[in-house]
């Protein structure tokens, strides 16, 4: 099922983990987890190459990790991301310089005519979580991708698989390791694997869960096919709930809530738009909705202010207290986003890298290069220097954009 692992390359782990650990400015650019840091999309990159010569950044390696959409998790020396390849998931640690595998751990996961993995491992104190399509929850060791755990959630939670797999990528939250299975969320203990709390059977939906402090209380959203639901992550106990169900037959949503405040935005396709919602003791009330954003699946980043995100197809900047359109610009289609200060990552669904200002001007292109063929939904990742992208059919590449 996984390779063998010298204690000599688990060692060299550790002491890469204590040498970035030394060096604050280094360990903070890490992306240990889906969206980054903190969750939002926000690399906390600065010193990198963000206009390029005409071929682009030096391309330090290409490799094939098996089809999907999961994004990568970057942690010192190490990159972990999830393909499936033969009805097989696998889960890959890679070195960051050279592409070559530390360590794979494979699983029987069939696939049909949307195979490939969705979720993105989360990397956190020498471990693993990662989440199949089928719902199969694993926490592996980082440094050899030796098993600790597994629990099956929709046997665990009574809960159906949605159309196109479970998404949700794991979320830390103190001890917890929590999940968007069921109606409003499961929560296993990290260590363990032990069941914390779970929701009533539901069917759950793409987003991953997102958690924050609002007014002093400690919330957690979840975005299941019925609509976006609060609760404590303790606990699981719900806290407030708003409906968004409308006439999609796919029941997609899989942009994550964005907190702003004690306000939170959310956003889906298929026509249906988006609202923010100020969030009380009661239940949320809305602030405004409109279509001037329907994230079909990728979530927006949100900077001074401002959302950017694609509305269907169109990339868009929007003002988060208002819902105004600031501008569109079109020709990304479906692609993914990150942002780094005051840039924007971008990678558009026919797999060009773009880098383009942050601004609620106009867009303002900086950098374009192709990096991929096929099909691209998977976000790009910004991290010590490399950026890294993947499309549908598996290829990973990186990219080096240091001075």
């Amino acid at each position: 099922m996984r390779n063998s692992n010298s204690l000599l390359q688990y060692l060299s782990f550790v002491v890469c983990l204590s040498l970035f650990s030394l060096f604050g400015g280094v360990q903070a650019a890490d992306w240990p987890q889906w969206r980054g840091p903190a969750r939002n999309g926000i690399s906390k990159e600065s010193d990198w190459l963000s206009r390029w010569p005409g071929a682009g950044p030096k391309r330090l390696w290409t490799i094939e990790v098996g089809a999907g959409h999961s994004s990568v998790a970057v942690v010192g020396a190490r990159v972990y991301t999830m393909g499936n390849v033969k009805n097989q998931d696998i889960v890959w640690c890679l070195n960051a310089a050279t592409g070559k595998a530390f360590w794979k751990y494979a699983y029987r996961c069939k696939a049909d005519n949307y195979a490939g993995t969705r979720a993105t491992p989360t990397v956190q104190e020498n471990r693993v979580y990662t989440l199949s399509r089928e719902g199969l929850a694993l926490c592996l060791e980082a440094g050899t991708g030796r098993r600790i755990w597994q629990r099956l959630l929709p046997v665990l939670t009574g809960s159906p698989i949605p159309k196109w797999g479970f998404s949700s990528s794991p979320l830390i939250e103190g001890s917890l390791v929590i999940y968007n299975v069921g109606a409003a969320g499961v929560a296993l203990d990290k260590k363990t694997g032990k069941l914390v709390w779970k929701s009533a059977p539901g069917l759950a939906s793409y987003a991953s869960p997102v958690a924050s402090t609002v007014k002093g209380r400690r919330v957690l959203a979840l975005f299941p096919a019925s609509g976006l639901v609060g609760v404590n992550p303790a606990n699981g106990r719900q806290l407030w709930s708003f409906p968004w169900a409308w006439n999609n037959p796919y029941q997609v949503n899989a942009a994550d809530p964005i907190f702003w405040g004690d306000t939170v935005f959310i956003s889906s396709g298929y026509n249906r738009g988006c609202v923010l919602l100020k969030i009380g003791d009661g239940a949320p009330s809305i602030v405004y909705q409109n279509t001037n954003m329907r994230n079909h699946i990728n979530t927006c980043v949100l900077s001074n202010g401002f959302l950017y995100g694609c509305d269907q197809s169109t990339l868009k900047c929007l003002d988060i207290k208002t819902g105004s359109e600031r501008w569109q610009e079109s020709g990304f289609g479906r692609g993914g986003f990150s942002l780094a200060g005051d840039k924007l990552v971008l990678l558009t669904e026919r797999g060009d890298l773009v880098i383009a200002q942050a601004t609620s001007q106009r867009y303002v292109e900086l950098a374009r290069v192709k990096v991929l063929n096929g099909t691209c939904y998977t976000q790009p990742v910004l991290s010590n220097n490399r950026i890294f992208c993947r499309n549908r059919d598996g290829q990973l590449v990186c990219l080096d954009v240091s001075h």
